[in-house]
């Protein structure tokens, strides 16, 4: 295979989590007396982590103390409510397993808080991944490349060797700022021609092709 290590995105890659961050959303929405979100506006303010997502569902001129208390009702609420309706995308697990079988690394890179993105993860997919690195203080937030060059040297991987999948122009601009080719996925949060545009090497419809076309 071209590539012996496989980085992927969490939300919208591996995991449909839309739902239950929709219902986190709009459950701080409600406790603040602000207007509800739909899901396609959900949908479009993911990518980036919790404190842009609350930071967009939130009215323009929220006040920073309300920004604060909206982000820890929202956070309290979706820890508790974290699996609630979301599930791996059909296939993707045979993916990681097939990638595994075949000798290669897999780990997970998400702007996902840490704790919850490591409780996902186990809950879903037991221990198959090496490493998984969600959001913590150490890192910027991704598009920064911090994240995914730390699972890179702590996995003593070969940049050469390596790839990475998501679904939104945020991860094709992670893998890129990282030295990476990125596999875009299109059964995420972005259209397949906001992957492209964004300049995704490879182009994935169904997860089995994460495998065909990196082979």
């Amino acid at each position: 295979m071209k590539y012996n290590t496989y980085i992927f995105d969490l939300d919208g890659t591996l995991l449909d989590t839309l739902q239950d961050l929709a219902n986190a959303v709009n459950y701080a929405m409600r406790q603040m007396n602000y207007p509800e979100r739909t899901i396609d506006e959900v949908r479009r303010f993911i990518g980036n982590g919790i404190r842009l997502l609350i930071k967009r569902a939130s009215p323009q001129d929220i006040s920073s103390e309300d920004y604060d208390k909206t982000l820890a009702i929202f956070t309290a609420y979706y820890l508790d409510h974290i699996a609630d309706f979301t599930k791996p995308y059909d296939g993707i697990v045979d993916v990681i397993k097939t990638l595994k079988q075949n000798g290669c690394k897999v780990a997970v890179v998400s702007n996902k808080a840490d704790e919850a993105a490591k409780k996902v993860v186990e809950d879903f997919f037991g221990n198959i991944f090496d490493l998984v690195v969600g959001k913590m203080d150490r890192f910027p937030s991704k598009p920064a490349p911090d994240s995914v060059l730390y699972v890179i040297e702590t996995l003593g991987a070969d940049k050469a060797k390596c790839v990475y999948s998501g679904d939104s122009e945020v991860d094709v601009q992670t893998a890129h700022n990282a030295g990476l080719p990125c596999v875009g996925v299109t059964w995420g949060n972005r259209d397949v021609s906001e992957l492209i545009t964004a300049g995704a090497e490879y182009i994935a419809e169904k997860p089995y092709e994460i495998i065909e076309k990196t082979k």
